[in-house]
């Protein structure tokens, strides 16, 4: 193995991976982007750049041969929940066809090793509990199915072909790079603190509380945040332990602690010193009440502790982020990285 692993990074361009991509650097690995930027952004790129789609079997095929790539992390997918609900396909083409087109160019290359960015919507409706990695995955939108669907191909390829790969369940990613370099830039930006940031600044007119009426104990739905730069940090320690010859497993990425939407606006207003102006409006097809993890087994497993999860710090970075990053510059960046075509 070279001084410089390289490492194939599938949506490297977007929020998590490109954070991914810094931490790769940071540990002594080449970073090989592979995006087709339909939601990334080239500013965010670090390390090698190979513009394509998942599709494009010849070109994923020149990459690895190029790169001689040792791992694949795995992030290109969609991943809005209500747009699953409303166009199912595009979630089962983009994620599992575009998941089983990666791990045939891998199986084209000798290249076995994979971590996947799954997510906690595959257990489905939850209690007030954490949740182990045991607790039964039934997802109820279908992005969630879509990536319970691949760790379930996951394991049929571990068995068959002897792939070996973590599934990672995040809960939810948030935050921003500390340097603030890279943050939560998307068209349009569907997520908690972000949307209710760009309200505080006036670029959004319809910042909305999803349901008042859930079984939590203010009535708004309850989630796990974790900050993206532990994120990232799990995905390299998921890396070094495939490198070492451990075969995989699934495994929840999040802090076991539990915060509503009105804790988030009141940590957010706490922060910034201004209330979040907003609307109650019902409930959104396919939000459970409760989607908490039970962080346990990944940190006996990878030693995987958060170090930069507390609420104050992810509301503080992503403040910091979204101060610098006007959201109308947002925008026009991603509509110039749609009008780009991927580079050679």
């Amino acid at each position: 193995m070279s001084a410089s692993p390289a490492v194939l990074v599938t949506g490297g361009a977007g929020y998590i991976g490109a954070h991914c991509c810094r931490a790769l650097l940071a540990g002594g690995y080449t970073p090989v982007v592979y995006d087709n930027f339909s939601t990334g952004h080239r500013s965010f790129v670090a390390g090698a750049l190979v513009g394509g789609d998942l599709a494009d079997r010849a070109r994923l095929g020149r990459a690895f041969a190029q790169y001689d790539i040792v791992a694949v992390m795995h992030f290109a997918a969609s991943s809005l929940v209500g747009e699953s609900v409303a166009d199912p396909r595009k979630y089962y083409t983009n994620n599992l066809a575009g998941t089983l087109a990666l791990l045939d160019a891998m199986r084209d290359a000798g290249c076995h090793r994979l971590v996947f960015s799954s997510t906690g919507a595959v257990y489905g409706n939850a209690d007030s509990k954490a949740l182990p990695e045991s607790f039964a995955c039934q997802p109820i939108n279908p992005y969630g199915a879509s990536k319970w669907m691949i760790e379930r191909v996951l394991q049929d390829y571990r068995r068959a072909y002897g792939f070996a790969s973590f599934a990672l369940r995040y809960f939810n990613a948030s935050g921003a790079d500390a340097a603030g370099g890279i943050g939560e830039l998307r068209d349009p930006e569907t997520h908690l603190i972000p949307r209710a940031m760009m309200a505080l600044q006036g670029h959004i007119p319809d910042f909305a509380v999803f349901g008042d009426d859930y079984a939590t104990p203010d009535g708004t739905a309850v989630r796990d945040y974790i900050h993206v730069t532990d994120l990232a940090a799990a995905h390299v320690l998921a890396l070094k332990a495939l490198l070492q010859g451990h075969g995989g497993g699934a495994f929840n990425l999040g802090t076991g602690t539990g915060f509503s939407v009105r804790q988030i606006l009141a940590a957010i207003a706490s922060e910034t010193g201004r209330t979040v102006p907003h609307v109650i409006k019902p409930r959104r097809p396919g939000d459970p009440a409760w989607l908490v993890a039970d962080p346990t087994a990944a940190r006996e497993m990878l030693q995987f502790r958060p170090a930069h999860s507390d609420l104050a710090n992810i509301v503080r970075t992503a403040w910091a982020w979204h101060q610098q990053a006007h959201p109308l510059k947002a925008v026009e960046a991603a509509q110039l990285d749609r009008n780009l075509s991927p580079a050679a």
